[in-house]
């Protein structure tokens, strides 16, 4: 009885997700592997998230990865978990999940106290091309010892580009183009840059490139493996 019930509620599940097509991975156990590469196409990290929890609530969903991010030879440098909710006809992405805090937290170094926060980055399930989509921001203070840092990045004039096909090493796929402005300020500096994001559903974020103020592609990060 508790076999045929659980696999009626796993076919239940299956559907709704289906029918909602939401943009990310709902397969517990799955991994996706990224890779970055610097302005001169050399690899300077990989990160990989595994699926480790997916809760259904009637049209909401919530999908909890674990997240590594290793070094340009694969060396573990930090890990976190990460949770993605869907809401309705939108998903919710909190931009202080996305925040490599290993970067203030350098080996032989006094741990460092970070504070993260900031607005959810929306992305609707059905995108259109020439749509418009809210700005979204994150604010970060840290402190390590006697020093205090704070930074804040503003991302605006978010805008769904087209529908394309593209293909990276982690294969083929038929993507929503999205756009943005990046608006950094750490220790004073001011830094302004456009970023350029391909989603597929089923799969989330397939390809990332960065450009600089002047156009200069800065950096580039793809996906190159999923299991």
């Amino acid at each position: 009885m508790k076999t045929v019930l659980f696999a009626i509620i796993t076919i239940f599940s299956a559907l709704i997700i289906n029918a909602q097509e939401t943009f990310f991975p709902t397969k517990e156990g799955m991994v996706l592997t990224y890779k970055s590469f610097d302005k001169k196409d050399k690899v300077s990290g990989v990160t990989k998230y595994t699926i480790e929890k997916v809760n259904i609530s009637g049209n909401d969903i919530d999908i909890t990865y674990l997240c590594e991010v290793l070094d340009n030879k694969e060396k573990l440098v930090f890990k976190e978990e990460i949770t993605v909710h869907q809401k309705g006809d939108v998903l919710y992405i909190d931009m202080g999940n996305f925040l490599n805090k290993a970067a203030f937290q350098q080996e032989g170094s006094i741990p460092a106290e970070v504070e993260v926060k900031g607005n959810n980055m929306e992305i609707p399930l059905n995108p259109v091309p020439g749509q418009t989509l809210p700005d979204a921001n994150i604010e970060m203070a840290m402190k390590m010892g006697f020093v205090n840092m704070k930074m804040s990045a503003d991302i605006t004039n978010r805008k769904v580009e087209a529908i394309e096909e593209i293909s990276v090493t982690g294969g083929s796929f038929k993507c929503y183009k999205f756009s943005g402005d990046v608006n950094t300020v750490a220790m004073g500096i001011k830094v302004q840059a456009k970023t350029i994001d391909w989603f597929a559903k089923g799969i989330g974020s397939v390809k990332t490139e960065s450009y600089d103020k002047k156009g200069n592609l800065s950096g580039r990060t793809e996906l190159v493996e999923v299991k």
